[in-house]
């Protein structure tokens, strides 16, 4: 029996049907978190697609009516950022409103928005009834992708191209091309695109030297082939800014650096988290990065410092958990820390953790199995126990690049 209700649903183009992959709920969440800094300080005029995209995130967990809110607050988005386009920007939220309020079972409201889609869409001359493939559509997807996390580089890539095909040369989309392809970059570390990327981003600081998100990722490309224009770039954005999600971004390249300063670098990045967190105390992933800089500080500080730095580390750590307690790789940076302090707690985490292992993303069951291997070969001498959880590590599918490099070392 066919279905025309479901089938006009389907043909729209909007985040219900852009098949985002999320493994699950806990996935959607971490995404949530994510988003919410993207949606406060974007310097683009996209704040109303990070909004849709959340009503979505929520109504995949089953918030319907938190949802709608979001759909609401990304149509006055639009209003604002979009006075004399409105209605072509409006066609992915009107979307997600109809896919919402379909799972509601409000028909009147689903026959209404599709009306209104089908006006716009036959406004455009679009061939379709219930969609149009133009650069506002394209561009809402892309930036989307990134947010839904940097494995999507080149999908966004694709989009943003799409929408420069079809528009005359746009600012916005050509800063979301230039991020796309840095985003590709940061998963293939290929020299074509690393060279593509930089040149895409200096085209982007040229012409909007506040873009401090663009001067951030145009900093780490250029940390291989220039670390003084880099770190003069980084030095900028820390100043500057004041979006916490680009201040964790710098603060990384310097976490990264092993000069002979090393303990004065780290410093730097903790200085520069610690603003971040003043900034937005709730969003986790500082607390995250700044227990992982006092982890990384035990490696160098002298005797007397180290007990403050394990700490201040546990500390941090604890606080991330307290924001997103789903997080598998908080809870073993957690053991970690704690390992320095008191291995048997160390240990309980990772028996814990182990129990929970079946229901675990594949990427989190190979860390799973490493740190506990690493456990039983250093702090118990049980090689051959350790051998076993590796070897379990290793027949996990899935391309996961630095698991797989410390793999091959353990």
């Amino acid at each position: 029996m066919s279905r025309p209700l479901r089938s006009k649903l389907e043909s729209l183009q909007c985040h219900f049907t852009w098949d985002f992959e999320f493994k699950d709920k806990v996935d959607a969440l971490h995404i949530l978190q994510t988003l919410a800094p993207l949606a406060q300080h974007t310097p683009h005029r996209n704040r109303g697609a990070y909004l849709a995209m959340r009503a979505y995130l929520q109504d995949f967990q089953g918030n319907y009516e938190e949802a709608l809110d979001s759909l609401r607050e990304a149509e006055g988005a639009l209003r604002r950022d979009h006075p004399a386009n409105f209605s072509r920007q409006a066609l992915v939220t009107y979307g997600n409103y109809t896919w919402v309020y379909y799972r509601l079972v409000n028909y009147d409201m689903v026959d209404l928005y599709l009306g209104r889609i089908h006006d716009i869409c036959r406004s455009l001359a679009s061939p379709e009834a219930y969609s149009a493939m133009i650069p506002e559509v394209h561009a809402q997807k892309g930036w989307s992708l990134l947010a839904g996390g940097f494995r999507n580089g080149d999908q966004a890539a694709e989009c943003f191209r799409k929408a420069l095909e079809a528009e005359e040369p746009n600012e916005e989309f050509q800063a979301g091309l230039a991020i796309s392809v840095y985003a590709s970059y940061t998963h293939s570390w290929a020299t074509e695109q690393r060279e593509e990327a930089q040149k895409l981003l200096e085209e982007v600081v040229a012409r909007q030297p506040q873009s401090y998100e663009a001067k951030a990722y145009l900093a780490q490309t250029l940390m291989a082939v220039d670390t003084e224009r880099a770190l003069f770039l980084a030095d900028d954005v820390a100043q500057e800014s004041v979006n916490p999600e680009v201040l964790r971004i710098v603060s990384k390249l310097y976490k990264q650096q092993s000069l002979p300063r090393t303990i004065s670098i780290l410093k730097k990045a903790i200085s520069i988290l610690k603003k971040a967190i003043a900034l937005d105390p709730g969003y986790h992933l500082l607390h995250y990065d700044l227990g992982m800089c006092y982890l990384q500080m035990l490696e160098h500080s002298p005797g007397d410092l180290r007990e403050e730095a394990v700490e201040a580390a546990i500390e941090s750590f604890k606080r991330a958990l307290e924001m997103d307690p789903f997080s598998i790789f908080t809870r073993l940076k957690l053991a970690k820390a704690y390992g320095k302090r008191s291995p048997a707690y160390e240990e309980e985490i990772y028996l814990n953790l182990m129990e929970e292992l079946p229901g675990a993303s594949k990427r989190c069951q190979q860390s799973i199995y490493m740190h506990w291997g690493d456990f039983l070969l250093h702090k118990k001498g049980m090689k051959s126990k350790a051998l076993e959880m590796y070897q379990a590590a290793a027949r996990i599918p899935g391309d996961h690049s630095l698991e797989r490099k410390q793999l091959e070392i353990a």
